[in-house]
């Protein structure tokens, strides 16, 4: 009895993590979306708050490296973490970019993919295995194929318009926050960018799991990981802002806030991710990214536009996540 409420309690415990982690990155979405309108680059903000993560970080590093439980952090463990760096550094940028270019419920709503994708990665990295005698392994084969599906006609298809978010009568949200509001012609692009960025999500969990599978020290997977992030894009955004050196200056209103709720999150996302997957597995991340788009909902508001192609591909993405979720559960 004991052990059941043991194992009870380290469940909850990854649910309810992986739920306020899920929780807190559509509202860093929605508030970046909302400090951009400011003039807020996205190589800065991704520079400064990854710089944040990884000084909030350090003690935790300095505490954690005295464990004698740990092997020693060798030089090709600090390359493979480099390489996580990388691809963090590559998937953070697509997704910031492409939610500048969208909204964050497009970055939601593709998010959904992300267990489709790191499924695949993980059956051919031998992480899962197909059996298609087993109905299990034919859900989530059918669950991935309809993932895919709905991720290219919530970026290709635009159907008629759905409804107009009505306001009361002399309030406008349009008109509060009209950089809120994504035009078609960008609709596309931040599609495309999002969906690179979920490509990458989905690599990124697969190395981590490898990672903390040889290294399993959560804090300085984190700590390095954040510090290679924050010196990878601040390098890109000098060579792509060279011209532009006034970006890098922070005024005193909801850019800095935004960059500061973000370094005091991103600790604690990545912790928590680094945590999750050691014990739970790559998909079992994965699997939480659907929540996203229902996280996301009553940020709608904001999006004053509602057309058909967000039904139809989110619906499509809702069955598949629901199938594979459940499979993976089985």
């Amino acid at each position: 009895m004991a052990g059941a409420v043991s194992l009870w309690r380290r469940e909850a415990t990854f649910l309810t993590a992986m739920l306020a982690s899920e929780t807190g990155i559509v509202g860093l979405n929605t508030l970046f979306k909302a400090a951009t309108s400011k003039g807020l680059n996205s190589y800065t903000f991704l520079g400064y708050s990854y710089l944040l993560a990884s000084l909030l970080l350090l003690p935790s590093h300095l505490f954690t490296n005295r464990s004698r439980s740990l092997p020693p952090l060798s030089f090709s463990i600090l390359c493979k973490i480099g390489l996580l760096g990388l691809v963090g550094s590559t998937y953070v940028i697509t997704s910031y970019i492409g939610v500048k270019y969208s909204n964050p419920t497009l970055a939601s709503a593709i998010s959904n993919i992300t267990p489709a994708l790191t499924f695949i990665l993980a059956v051919i990295f031998r992480m899962e295995k197909v059996r298609f005698k087993e109905r299990s392994s034919v859900a989530k084969v059918m669950g991935t194929i309809l993932s895919l599906v709905g991720a290219l006609v919530v970026v290709l298809y635009h159907g008629p318009r759905v409804f107009i978010v009505l306001s009361a009568p002399n309030l406008n949200f349009h008109q509060l926050s009209p950089s809120l509001s994504s035009s078609n012609s960008n609709w596309i692009i931040g599609g495309c960018l999002l969906t690179i960025r979920d490509i990458f999500v989905s690599v990124s969990f697969i190395l981590q799991a490898h990672i903390m599978s040889e290294y399993p020290a959560a804090f300085t997977v984190s700590f390095f990981y954040t510090l290679f992030v924050s010196i990878i894009t601040s390098l890109t955004g000098l060579v792509v802002e060279r011209n532009n050196p006034s970006v890098w200056i922070i005024r005193f209103d909801i850019t800095l806030i935004c960059i500061l709720a973000m370094g005091i999150f991103t600790p604690v996302y990545y912790v928590i991710h680094s945590w999750t997957v050691r014990y739970k597995g790559p998909l079992y991340l994965a699997i939480f990214k659907p929540l996203s788009i229902l996280i996301a909902f009553d940020w709608r508001t904001f999006d004053n536009d509602r057309f058909l192609r967000c039904d139809v591909g989110e619906s499509k993405r809702r069955e598949d996540s629901v199938i594979v979720t459940y499979r993976k559960r089985e």
